[in-house]
């Protein structure tokens, strides 16, 4: 009886310190997990702005009251209501800054892009850049419109998933920067028309360069023949100028690239590239001041230019001690024997 009672035992007893070296197996391996590197954890996704938006979400302001022309006669109302056209709104068009924070996954700036190209919104500049999150990324859009129509387009944004908040910075004190990289030509604009079929060294045809066909000279007398027709002159053409020396090329690029430059340190610029024919010229400044720049390199002959759109960053106030005691002693209470008598 007794070995029977061993025999049974002995599967027992198998299963048992199986499970033993099993779980002290286990066990070993988790403790060498642990000091495996892990990848870091994964980005979230849209869902994170989603519940942002609902565990925050408070009542929104009114919509801005848009004003609505007189009261239309039975008449001019039954025609609006045939031609199925609404009631044009009397507020102005002007300048709109939106500042988006959205998640960091594809397809977002396609998303709103989509919804303002769908309320009919030109987009002036568009800047999209990630922040310090890994996670956000910032949006900077430029637009015109009305008030009504920019905050109703800023709401249907907002309610976008993978976009945490939509700011409107037009009436908010910021600082507003956009770069500008420029490359004006140091010829003149006499050569502009030659360096543009320069190619990308904006290298102007020289004279007697390369070979010409029969066709071609043909084909330029004929134009040249029209032109003298039709101005009443003679076909006989003027004697053309003779080509420049090498030194007075050396002083016409010399004058250019000086007359650039103090045009540069006006506006607070700088030159970031000189080549044989052209420089590149970087300037940072608010959109209106970049304008005025552009305009005043136009003159030189320019070749290229770039600007990366405008920029925003809200102002954060300052409070002076001062102002306090000023409050305090305004709203303090006046003895009444400093006062003059009478």
């Amino acid at each position: 009886m007794a070995s029977f009672l061993a025999l049974r035992s002995r599967p027992a007893l198998r299963a048992a310190w199986g499970i033993r070296s099993l779980s002290s197996t286990q066990i070993r391996r988790s403790a060498e997990d642990e000091h495996i590197p892990k990848p870091p954890p994964p980005i979230d996704d849209s869902t994170s702005a989603l519940d942002y938006k609902t565990h925050v979400r408070t009542r929104p302001p009114p919509l801005p009251a848009m004003d609505l022309p007189r009261s239309r006669t039975a008449e001019e109302a039954v025609t609006n209501i045939l031609y199925n056209t609404p009631p044009p709104s009397l507020q102005p068009f002007k300048k709109h800054v939106l500042n988006c924070l959205v998640q960091n996954e594809p397809g977002v700036l396609s998303r709103v892009s989509g919804i303002l190209a769908g309320r009919g919104f030109n987009i002036d500049s568009l800047v999209v850049c990630r922040t310090e999150i890994r996670d956000l990324s910032r949006m900077s859009i430029v637009l015109r419109g009305q008030d009504g129509v920019v905050e109703q387009a800023r709401r249907q944004l907002e309610d976008l998933v993978p976009v945490w908040a939509v700011l409107d910075y037009t009436n908010t004190h910021c600082i507003e920067r956009e770069l500008l990289l420029a490359k004006v030509s140091i010829l003149g604009p006499e050569y502009l028309e030659q360096q543009f079929t320069g190619g990308p060294t904006h290298e102007p045809r020289r004279h007697g360069e390369g070979t010409v066909s029969a066709e071609s000279i043909k084909q330029e007398l004929e134009n040249k023949l029209a032109q003298n027709f039709e101005r009443g002159a003679h076909p006989e053409d003027a004697p053309a100028p003779p080509p420049l020396t090498a030194s007075e090329v050396n002083h016409m690029k010399s004058n250019n690239l000086q007359a650039i430059s103090t045009l540069a340190q006006q506006f607070g610029a700088k030159i970031v590239d000189v080549s044989e024919h052209s420089v590149i010229v970087e300037m940072c400044g608010k959109t209106k001041r970049v304008n005025a720049f552009l305009t005043l390199l136009n003159p030189f002959g320019l070749l290229e230019s770039a600007r990366t759109g405008l920029m925003v960053m809200p102002r954060t106030p300052l409070r002076y001690p001062d102002d306090a005691d000023r409050a305090a002693e305004a709203g303090g209470v006046v003895d009444a024997s400093l006062l003059p008598p009478g």
